[in-house]
């Protein structure tokens, strides 16, 4: 059975909400290119506490788009069940953090092949400049 939520303001992820965001699926996030058009993109995530961390190469065009404005829109989908939100990023360029953050993120991606993680920490990420977006829901809508 379906049960659609929509919760505003910093919301609380309920218990299903939280376990279908554990979950290794892709994100789609929108953010804002200058001349104000959408643009999405496929990416990693992961659920830290309350909040949602997104990592990327640094020079893309969706990190640019975030380092001009922080607003953006996530969504992870199932069949008919999905899990969206909407908040503002906080920007951490600091490598150690988001090098580790990407780590994390590889582990989690690939935890059925540790191997392909490792060379991927190794031979990609750690070779790239790194930028981690961390942000918090204002605006959850909810059909799982």
């Amino acid at each position: 059975m379906s049960s659609s939520e929509t919760i505003d303001h910093a919301p609380t992820l309920s218990p299903e909400a939280r376990a279908f965001l554990d979950a290794p699926r892709f994100a789609v996030i929108a953010t804002l290119d200058q001349d104000g058009w959408p643009h999405q993109a496929v990416v990693w995530y992961r659920l830290e506490g309350d909040e949602i961390v997104l990592n990327s190469a640094d020079g893309r065009r969706w990190p640019a788009n975030l380092r001009r404005d922080p607003r953006i829109h996530f969504s992870v989908e199932d069949g008919y069940r999905y899990v969206q939100a909407r908040g503002s990023v906080r920007v951490e360029d600091a490598q150690p953090i988001a090098q580790a953050d990407i780590a994390e993120m590889a582990r989690r991606y690939h935890a059925d092949e540790p191997d392909e993680a490792e060379d991927l920490i190794r031979d990609r990420f750690q070779r790239q400049q790194r930028v981690t977006f961390r942000f918090r829901l204002d605006r959850v809508m909810v059909d799982l």
